[in-house]
C-alpha cells in the first residue's frame, strides 16, 4: 500500500459521533466528512442540531440524551438508516460536572456526571458491538481526559468517569479484538473554547483566585505551555481510523501538550 493510501480513510466510512454538534464532536464530524466519510451525529441541544443541519446538511442528526437507553436505541435506528451501516463509533458525549469538595457534591450531580460521561459509552457500545462483529471489523474511539490519568481534586465525579473510560477501553480492546474491532481512547488536554473557560471560572471561584491567575496556573502545568484545539483531537481520531493506525488498539492516547499535573 502506498504511503498516501495508508493515510486515507476507506471511501464512504460510516461514522457515528455522540455530542457531535459542537466542540470536539463537531470538529471530528467535520474532519471525517471532509475526508470522505459519511457522518451521523447526535446532541442534546436542539439549537446546536439546527445549526449543524443548516451548515452541514450532509450530516445525519438525532436529538438524544445519551444517559437514556431508550433514546440511544432510537439514535442507532436513525444512524443505521442514514449511514446504511456502521464502521466507527466515537463516544464523545460528556459534561464537566460539579467543581466542589466531595461533601458538597450531591448524589444527583454525581450520578448525572457518571451517567453522561461513562455509562453512555457502555450504552452505545453494547449496540455497536454486534453490528461491528457481524462485519468483522470496526473502530471504537472513547473520549476520556487527562483527568483519566491524574487525580483531580474537587472534580471527583468527572475524574472517576474518565478513569473508568480508560479501563473500559482496555477491556473492550481485549474482548473485541478477536472480532477485528479496534478500541482506543483519546485523552484531550486543556481544549480551548467556552467549556474550559467555564471550568476555569468555577475553579477560580472555589479557590478564591482570579480567572487570569487560575488560567495561567493551568498553562504552567503543561510542558508546551499552551492549550490544544478541538481540531487536534479530531486529527488523532482520524488517524486511528486510517490504515496507518490499523494496528493501534487498547491504547489511551494523550493529545495534550504534555500535561504534567492537574
Amino acid at each position: 500500500m502506498k504511503v498516501q493510501e495508508r493515510f486515507t480513510l476507506k471511501p464512504g466510512l460510516r461514522v457515528l459521533i455522540t455530542a457531535g454538534a459542537s466542540g470536539i464532536g463537531r470538529a471530528m464530524a467535520e474532519r471525517f466528512s471532509d475526508s470522505g466519510a459519511k457522518v451521523h451525529v447526535c446532541d442534546i441541544s436542539e439549537e446546536a442540531l439546527v445549526r449543524v443541519q443548516k451548515e452541514r446538511p450532509e450530516f445525519g442528526v438525532t436529538r438524544c440524551d445519551v444517559s437514556d437507553s431508550s433514546q440511544i436505541k432510537q439514535l442507532f435506528n436513525d444512524a443505521i438508516h442514514h449511514l446504511g451501516g456502521l464502521d466507527v463509533l466515537i463516544n464523545n458525549a460528556g459534561i464537566a460536572g460539579p467543581t466542589a469538595a466531595i461533601e458538597d457534591i450531591d448524589e444527583e450531580q454525581w450520578n448525572q456526571t457518571i451517567n453522561i460521561n461513562l455509562n453512555s459509552q457502555y450504552l452505545c457500545t453494547r449496540l455497536a458491538a454486534p453490528i461491528l462483529k457481524q462485519q468483522g471489523d470496526g473502530v471504537i474511539i472513547n473520549i476520556s481526559s487527562q483527568a483519566g490519568r491524574f487525580g483531580f481534586a474537587n472534580r471527583t465525579p468527572y475524574a472517576a468517569a474518565k478513569w473508568g473510560i480508560v479501563g473500559l477501553t482496555a477491556s473492550l480492546a481485549k474482548e473485541l479484538g478477536p472480532d477485528g474491532i479496534r478500541v482506543n481512547s483519546i485523552l484531550p488536554g486543556i481544549v480551548e473554547g467556552p467549556r474550559i473557560e467555564g471550568v476555569i471560572r468555577a475553579r477560580a471561584e472555589l479557590t478564591g483566585t482570579s480567572y487570569e491567575e487560575t488560567r495561567q496556573q493551568s498553562l504552567d502545568q503543561i510542558s508546551l505551555r499552551r492549550m490544544v484545539s478541538a481540531e487536534d483531537i479530531a486529527d488523532m481520531a482520524l488517524f486511528l481510523c486510517m490504515p496507518a493506525g490499523g494496528n493501534i488498539s487498547g491504547q489511551s492516547i494523550s493529545v495534550c501538550g504534555n500535561v504534567e499535573s492537574l
